[in-house]
């Protein structure tokens, strides 16, 4: 499953529901609002509402980042917790059984089944290959996503992933490919997003 994360930086104004659309039209199924710039709080309800709606509109899942209040306020499907920024139980018993509640556990099989336990929906590990959007964030091994077969929930790889290495990805064992600048950098979203898929679902 292709899972898209969008970018202040790559998705101003306008773009950022312009982009969003082409990748729900290509096939995305999951979208994450990840909202890093100075916007106010009411333009990120703003955003995050519209593309509550927009998700709706195409069969697909909106998750907002690391804000539950965001989420509950929203309609949202659901909310992405890196490591410190909130309870998984705490974010499920607010947002309810039906949530998708999503956790970063890096490079850890111990953390994610920690989220598991705790209430996560998915997991998600990397990065894996250098990122533009984390340069610093801790390497991950491939041996990490097979081992993670086990787990009990989607298993997502994150960081650097590209159309010519998404692949790898899914031979290692996660089920759930997430895309940042590799998506969203490009002029035609859409085809980039059916290329994705092609991937993912060969």
């Amino acid at each position: 499953m292709l899972y898209a994360i969008t970018d202040d930086h790559l998705m101003p104004g306008p773009a950022l529901l312009a982009k969003s659309e082409a990748a729900l039209k290509g096939g995305c199924q999951w979208l994450q609002y990840r909202s890093k710039s100075l916007l106010t709080p009411p333009e990120r309800v703003a955003a995050a509402t519209a593309l509550t709606a927009l998700c709706r509109r195409y069969g697909a899942k909106l998750i907002i980042n690391d804000d539950v209040e965001l989420a509950e306020i929203t309609g949202a499907d659901g909310v992405h917790l890196g490591q410190g920024d909130g309870d998984p139980r705490l974010a499920r018993k607010r947002l309810g059984n039906g949530a998708i509640i999503g956790v970063t556990c890096h490079d850890q099989l111990a953390l994610a089944q920690r989220a598991i336990d705790d209430g996560a929906s998915y997991v998600a590990f990397g990065r894996f290959f250098p990122s533009q959007t984390k340069p610093n964030a801790q390497a991950a091994p491939f041996s990490l996503l097979n081992q993670a077969r086990q787990l009990s929930v989607p298993v997502t790889a994150i960081g650097g992933i590209t159309l010519e290495n998404a692949h790898r990805m899914i031979e290692a064992g996660a089920s759930v490919i997430a895309v940042c600048h590799s998506l969203f950098a490009g002029n035609d979203v859409e085809a980039r997003a059916r290329n994705f898929c092609r991937v993912i679902n060969p």
